[in-house]
């Protein structure tokens, strides 16, 4: 029994050590856990001007529709930004299949201030599979939205 503990304690030591290797070396990429074979895809946000924006996009690729409904927090993130015309937003994550991306982004413009002219796309590799400008609040998404 004693040799059993001590190969379980040094299994689970080693996963704290790969844990904490993955936490120091692990890559920006929104919280999100890389897919495997998976394809790097960039969701980028411009404006006419600096404004303050909420964006909420895919960080890691659900199982179903059905696992996304359940809790989209697992997937996504929502977080408010500040954009401008020599600071595009820009984040990178990995998804099996780009065509789950999706990008949605609410201007927080108040009343008298100017439409901030808004532009998203959504790029895997070169090419953009999505794009949208509109004056306040742009969506960009994949097929399988």
């Amino acid at each position: 029994m004693r040799n059993t503990t001590s190969k379980v304690g040094a299994v689970a030591g080693a996963a704290a050590m790969v844990a904490g290797a993955a936490l120091a070396f692990g890559t920006a990429t929104a919280g999100a856990e890389p897919e495997a074979g998976g394809q790097v895809v960039r969701y980028t946000l411009t404006s006419g001007a600096p404004y303050q924006f909420q964006v909420f996009y895919l960080t890691a690729q659900p199982a179903s529709k059905d696992a996304y409904n359940a809790d989209a927090y697992a997937y996504a993130k929502r977080e408010t930004i500040t954009v401008g015309p020599d600071a595009p937003w820009v984040v990178e994550t990995t998804l099996a299949d780009p065509q789950w991306a999706i990008l949605q982004v609410s201007s927080t413009t108040k009343g008298g201030v100017g439409a901030p002219n808004a532009h998203c796309d959504i790029a895997v590799g070169d090419q953009i599979i999505a794009a949208q400008d509109a004056p306040y609040s742009v969506w960009c998404q994949g097929t399988q939205w």
